[in-house]
């Protein structure tokens, strides 16, 4: 049973993308343990609406808050503070993708960060990276604090258009696995996901 939890190097970098392709390719249940805002349209809700694996199952989040924050000023924001011991892995006899929230140093509590559930939940990390300006050092510094934690990396995504300079020099840099790129599309849908999904396989 494979089990992955997919993170990326900053918000907007794609992860919700990823974990559709990842849970198509690997026709796994997905998990969003903590959704922060958009509570009308979910990461949950985008990754069902991209998949075609009928026998998915869609885990309910652990906590929604309706602030587009980050999870600790968002829970702040209704009263409350997460408590990580209701975050706990759903039971699943399936492959499970679960999808982070943001970068693995936001702060889920005055004490607890996205890192530290990964190693509480004890899953390998798919890393999603994007290209920008800047993007190499959030990078590098990602993979570094994994090191560091010793939590194993099954691969890394690069996601959006291409830049090999950077790219070549992050995977020669941390010796990551490079899984398959998401490249700059004008529209994800079922089918492009399903397209995606394909080149993943084998990989993971």
């Amino acid at each position: 049973m494979k089990r992955y939890f997919v993170t990326g190097i900053g918000t907007d970098v794609g992860k919700t993308v990823a974990a559709a392709i990842l849970t198509e390719a690997l026709q796994a249940d997905y998990w969003k343990p903590v959704q922060a805002g958009g509570l009308d349209f979910t990461d949950t809700d985008t990754v069902k609406s991209l998949v075609t694996h009928e026998q998915a199952v869609f885990f309910p989040e652990a906590y929604r808050l309706k602030m587009a924050a980050s999870p600790h000023k968002a829970a702040a924001a209704e009263g409350i503070e997460i408590d990580v011991r209701n975050i706990k892995l759903p039971h699943t006899d399936h492959n499970l993708i679960v999808e982070g929230a943001g970068g693995l140093m936001v702060p889920l509590n005055k004490r607890y960060l996205v890192l530290d559930l990964v190693q509480q939940l004890g899953l390998e990390v798919v890393l999603v990276s994007r290209n920008y300006l800047g993007s190499i050092n959030h990078t590098l510094l990602t993979a570094e604090v994994l090191r560091y934690r010793k939590i194993p990396v099954a691969g890394i995504i690069f996601n959006g258009e291409e830049n090999a300079s950077s790219e070549d020099f992050i995977v020669k840099y941390t010796g990551l696995r490079r899984l398959p790129s998401i490249r700059q599309e004008a529209d994800f849908c079922k089918e492009t996901v399903a397209e995606y999904a394909e080149q993943f396989k084998g990989y993971l």
